[in-house]
């Protein structure tokens, strides 16, 4: 711990200079090359980033097409909300019920497309080990966190992930109007035959993943907050890892492509833009 004093400008200065080389697990590694927990087969110079989000924390990058994403639960306990917009022209964005129904499935897993609401596939995901996912409910907000924490805004112990959002939307001058529904990574909402909705807390394993590739340029925003769902009184969410690339663009002979004829579609109008 440093002795500085803060009260003037040269104390401030120095006492900044003094936390140099400080670390803490929830912090983004710059440049992204120095990670050390790199995937397999990844070289340090096509690292794009590295960041460890705490419970509470959110991230937002840009991903050009052909990248890849790594999300991480590293002890079994995250919860990573997601946005997904076109990097390009941010009023395309991931377009939640489309991506189940143009699918025919409303559960995500290895093969699955997130497509935005203008008929394109914006990221592909090509790994799960999770197999515990929400396509369904939706960010916690400031109402819903305040009804079971006490209090649910920006600022407390109890942020929520709606308001995360509008931090790291802000990055890329965008706005509450751009705050779109969302994907729950590593928290299993299922639909009963009778129509309630069934969420399973866990406990997980630590160390599951998702792995995605940007089939465009797309801006990823994150927010690592308990799931709107969660029925457990103290704020329970732990750190989430984000690991992203350089990889190529998907060719046309890839399997997950050509899967279905609503996929194939859905990449070829990315194509067609490509090629204007």
């Amino acid at each position: 711990m440093t002795d500085f004093s803060t009260a003037d400008p040269a104390g401030a200065r120095a006492h900044a200079r003094a936390m140099a080389g400080t670390r803490v697990e929830a912090m983004p590694t710059v440049p992204a090359s120095a990670a050390e927990d790199r995937p397999e087969g990844v070289a340090a110079e096509a690292m794009l980033w590295a960041e460890t989000l705490a419970a509470g924390g959110y991230a937002a990058k840009r991903l050009n097409r052909g990248a890849r994403l790594r999300l991480v639960d590293l002890y079994g306990d995250a919860c990573l909300s997601m946005l997904v917009f076109n990097a390009e022209r941010p009023v395309e964005r991931l377009n939640v019920a489309d991506t189940q129904k143009v699918q025919w499935n409303a559960y995500l897993g290895a093969g699955s497309l997130l497509l935005s609401d203008m008929g394109k596939v914006l990221m592909s995901l090509v790994e799960d080990t999770a197999g515990a996912h929400d396509a369904f409910c939706g960010a916690s907000n400031a109402a819903s966190n305040a009804r079971k924490y006490g209090e649910g805004d920006n600022w407390g112990p109890h942020p929520n992930a709606r308001d995360r959002f509008l931090l790291a939307t802000a990055k890329f001058g965008l706005g509450r109007k751009d705050i779109h529904p969302c994907i729950n990574w590593f928290k299993g909402v299922r639909i009963a035959d009778d129509g309630s909705t069934r969420f399973n807390a866990g406990p997980y394993a630590a160390g599951r993943k998702v792995t995605l590739r940007a089939e465009m340029d797309v801006i990823v925003v994150l927010a690592n907050c308990p799931h709107v769902l969660d029925p457990r009184a103290d704020y329970a969410v732990t750190p989430a890892r984000a690991l992203a690339w350089r990889g190529e663009p998907t060719p046309e002979s890839d399997p997950i492509r050509n899967a279905t004829p609503e996929g194939l579609r859905a990449f070829q109008n990315v194509e067609e833009d490509l090629h204007r």
